[in-house]
């Protein structure tokens, strides 16, 4: 019995010196590109892209990811295509990317707005179109809520929005609770994830292929590392009842919005949240993508651009005729 217990202790010695390795060689190797800002003790880190050619009226198009990822997911599918024709905003949510945790582990969809909405005021962005992939879909939604004002049109790309049968993954509520949490991505969560990293791409992506070197443009590995991995797990692991309590208010969501959704999304169900949201949200209109998964903003950007473009189309007439009732 001793035996058995000196040898696991070995392995996990064996496993957090691993990490620890691997920690500092993904902190030294990739750095931070972007701008950063710290709204109400928290740093944000952004990259914003103007636009010369848009209109003084052009709402920017912001940009919120989904879990276990950051900012560079949605910049490799959008930035090219996008870029001088509206003014973009691509940002690490809280506690993802190089954005900072938020403290005492209140990392909800309507604290992250609040973050979120700081951001948009401090710089100067007073008019946008919030769009979310996945669980960024939820953040998208509060933060429609939270400001109807600034935020003129919604998108939502494969969404995470509602209450669903079931729970997540069991790894997710052990790495957010509490000393255990704290060790488990410390020590195990690296080794594993690196080794399982490959498949739960292509499974994220299925049926379609991902991206040529995506875990390289998107900065994967520092989803790895351990705040970010105990952050994100907190994530998804409160998603449910903070969808369940959110999704009364979407009445109140006014404004032009896209869902975008595949038929073969395998990791969200769109009978739930994307027909949910259609049901839900009084001016909304739903783009169904046949034969696509969980990723069409890289599978299917084509579509997804055109369905923003005409999205600003109804989010400038809705201002003219805003404009004309007030006059």
């Amino acid at each position: 019995m001793l035996s058995v217990l000196l040898a696991i202790l070995v392995v996990l010695a064996s496993l957090a010196g691993y990490s620890a390795l691997r920690f500092h060689q993904i902190r030294r190797s990739i750095r931070p590109d972007g701008e950063m800002c710290t709204v109400d003790g928290v740093q944000l880190h952004y990259h914003f892209f103007s636009a010369e050619n848009a209109g003084p009226d052009t709402p920017t198009l912001v940009f919120l990811h989904g879990a276990s990822g950051n900012a560079y997911d949605s910049q490799l599918a959008f930035l090219k295509p996008l870029k001088g024709r509206y003014p973009l905003l691509f940002l690490d949510r809280p506690g993802l990317g190089f954005s900072g945790t938020i403290p005492d582990g209140k990392n909800s969809p309507a604290r992250q707005v609040e973050l979120i909405d700081g951001l948009l005021r401090e710089l100067g962005i007073d008019r946008c179109i919030a769009i979310g992939h996945s669980l960024g879909a939820s953040v998208t939604a509060a933060l429609g809520l939270r400001a109807p004002d600034r935020i003129c049109g919604l998108a939502f790309l494969a969404p995470a929005t509602h209450p669903w049968p079931g729970g997540v993954a069991w790894y997710n509520h052990v790495a957010a609770a509490p000393v255990i949490g704290w060790l488990f991505c410390r020590i195990l969560t690296l080794p594993v994830a690196e080794y399982l990293a490959p498949r739960s791409i292509r499974h994220v992506f299925h049926p379609e292929p991902q991206p040529e070197n995506y875990d390289q443009a998107t900065r994967l590995p520092l989803l790895f590392l351990p705040d970010a991995f105990r952050s994100n797990a907190t994530d998804i692991a409160r998603l449910k009842p903070q969808v369940i309590a959110q999704s009364k208010n979407y009445g109140d969501l006014e404004q032009p919005t896209v869902i975008l959704t595949g038929t073969e999304d395998t990791i969200v169900w769109p009978s739930i949240h994307s027909e949910g949201l259609l049901r839900d949200l009084p001016n909304a209109e739903l783009v169904v993508l046949e034969g696509a998964g969980h990723m069409p903003h890289h599978t299917r950007t084509d579509a997804i651009v055109e369905a923003l473009d005409q999205l600003v189309l109804r989010v400038e007439n809705a201002s003219v005729l805003d404009c004309r009732s007030i006059a």
